[in-house]
């Protein structure tokens, strides 16, 4: 979906930091969604990197839904005086989103400010086929809070593409979960692609397990969060985990992506 144009003064922008204190300035992209819960977890996120690393400051943007988009952060960053920005896509594969819509946010901020030099790090999840430690440990965070009697299977339920090599980092993501947890885990997908989580559920008690989890790999909560969680329950499934935003590995691995294309 193309970001919208937000030329003019955007509802709900945070003032941009002066310049100082040797750091660029992080600009956090999400997704977007209709529910307020995911703009506030996006926020609360910027917030956590901040605690995390002081001095640094942390602008959150969204694609869709919700004011500033990333072009609008970014040209504000530029009207105060900054010359560098880190760009980090809150996304788990690097499909359509991060192909297209980032790279044309990027192009239009610089059309009106070609003196902002912008690094747009990998996404969250896989990249270059390698699943972050601190992603994996976020998931397991959330199984144990979520169930922690314990299952012996697992489904990853994943927001869903069209795009495969996006949908092949997800099974990376959950052939690592379960090479971590020692017990099966299969894929499902909220839209897009099959199956269902509740088709993936039934597959696994068919096939004799008896405590189903299903580990949310989303980021937010939202639509398709909620959706999984009544399809799991459906299913027979013991648990659903809640989204990762506010698990404090997520900051640390937004850190990650930020330190890595800093080298300037």
């Amino acid at each position: 979906m193309p970001v919208g144009d937000h030329s003019g003064p955007e509802r709900g922008i945070r003032p941009c930091p002066a310049p100082g204190g040797g750091r660029p300035p992080v600009v956090l992209v999400a997704h977007g969604s209709r529910d307020p819960r995911a703009a506030e977890a996006t926020r609360a996120l910027a917030r956590a990197v901040e605690a995390v690393r002081p001095g640094t400051a942390v602008l959150p943007s969204w694609l869709d839904h919700t004011a500033p988009d990333p072009t609008a952060v970014l040209r504000g960053l530029a009207v105060a005086g900054h010359t560098r920005a880190v760009l980090v896509p809150l996304l788990l594969t690097a499909a359509y989103h991060r192909r297209v819509d980032i790279p044309a946010a990027v192009v239009a901020a610089r059309d009106t400010a070609p003196e902002l030099a912008v690094r747009v790090t990998d996404v969250l999840g896989p990249a270059d086929g390698t699943v972050d430690a601190r992603l994996l440990a976020g998931l397991r965070r959330r199984l144990a809070e979520a169930e922690p009697d314990g299952y012996d299977a697992l489904v990853l339920a994943a927001a869903g593409t069209r795009d495969a090599r996006a949908r092949g980092s997800v099974g990376r993501v959950a052939a690592a979960l379960a090479a971590e947890l020692g017990v099966p885990c299969t894929v499902s997908y909220a839209s897009a692609a099959p199956p269902t989580t509740d088709v993936a559920v039934a597959r696994l008690r068919a096939a004799g397990a008896r405590r189903v989890a299903v580990a949310a790999y989303f980021l937010a909560p939202g639509l398709f969060h909620d959706g999984v969680v009544a399809a799991a329950g459906r299913a027979g499934a013991v648990a659903v985990s809640g989204p990762l935003t506010d698990a404090p590995e997520l900051a640390e691995l937004v850190l990650r992506r930020v330190d890595a294309v800093q080298r300037w």
